[in-house]
């Protein structure tokens, strides 16, 4: 460890919670920014199936801000002690910041889904159709919808697009009739083509000639088949990694108020995807 960032009685802590974390990528990048900016701090990954005790050790030991992932980010919404109206809106939160003891909850997975969009396309106006409707499909939909876009929503289970789409004031359907909805970006929120599975698509191969954009959150692997068919019928492609490391880079900033170094961080994170199996 470098000599300006050993570990002391001055140490500010953060960390993620969830179950599993052990596979978590946000330990290296969150650590690789602290060091770049030379803050005394430290991330660990704690592995909790107890939210409720966890947050009451987020008090008394004076963590300062924590990633919540899998299963727990709908659960603490209503252990802490305030909650961001756009998290609200999706339903869950990803980021928790502690104000001196107020604990503060937030969600970066839409700003860093919009980001990462952004950097290829103003979204005010455009159409959008997202694949799936679970918790990342909401986020998506919630940050699309705030920047102005058109969202339509599909899935296997029409009932559970119908919910997001109501609460969200958009169009929804199954996936039989995806050749008839029209729209510049495509976004799949499924784990369809993630490992193992990865020489599955989300929809199918004929209908992505006519996207501009497609983006898709499955970031293992990076170059999913979705993604390489889609460059192979004109289209700009947007992997997961981005997604993943904007929403980190906002929660660095919601934790120290500095700008996160964000260079730094995507090297890390493409570091550790290089070497993963």
């Amino acid at each position: 460890m470098p000599q300006h960032q050993k570990i002391d009685a001055t140490t500010v802590v953060y960390g993620i919670i969830g179950h599993p974390v052990a596979h978590s990528l946000s330990p290296a990048m969150h650590n690789a920014a602290f060091e770049a900016m030379q803050i005394n701090a430290v991330y660990l990954a704690f592995d909790v199936t107890d939210i409720d005790s966890a947050v009451g050790g987020i008090r008394s030991l004076g963590i300062k801000g924590l990633s919540v992932t899998i299963p727990h980010k709908v659960t603490v919404m209503g252990l802490i002690d305030e909650v961001d109206p756009v998290a609200t809106q999706i339903g869950a939160v990803n980021t928790i910041v502690n104000r001196q003891g107020h604990l503060y909850g937030a969600n970066t997975d839409w700003i860093g889904a919009v980001k990462a969009l952004e950097e290829q396309t103003k979204l005010a106006g455009k159409k959008v159709l997202v694949i799936g409707a679970g918790g990342s499909s909401r986020a998506v939909c919630t940050g699309l919808v705030h920047q102005g876009s058109q969202v339509h929503i599909a899935n296997r289970t029409e009932e559970k697009a119908e919910r997001i789409a109501q609460a969200l004031g958009c169009s929804w359907s199954g996936l039989d009739n995806l050749q008839d909805i029209q729209a510049q970006i495509l976004i799949n929120t499924t784990s369809v083509g993630m490992e193992p599975d990865i020489d599955k698509l989300p929809v199918p191969e004929d209908i992505l000639e006519r996207y501009d954009i497609v983006m898709d959150i499955v970031y293992a692997p990076i170059d999913t088949m979705l993604l390489q068919k889609a460059r192979a019928a004109g289209c700009k492609t947007i992997n997961g990694l981005r997604m993943l490391l904007l929403q980190a880079v906002a929660q660095f900033e919601m934790w120290t108020g500095s700008q996160a170094p964000m260079e730094v961080m995507e090297h890390v994170l493409s570091q550790k995807m290089a070497h993963t199996p």
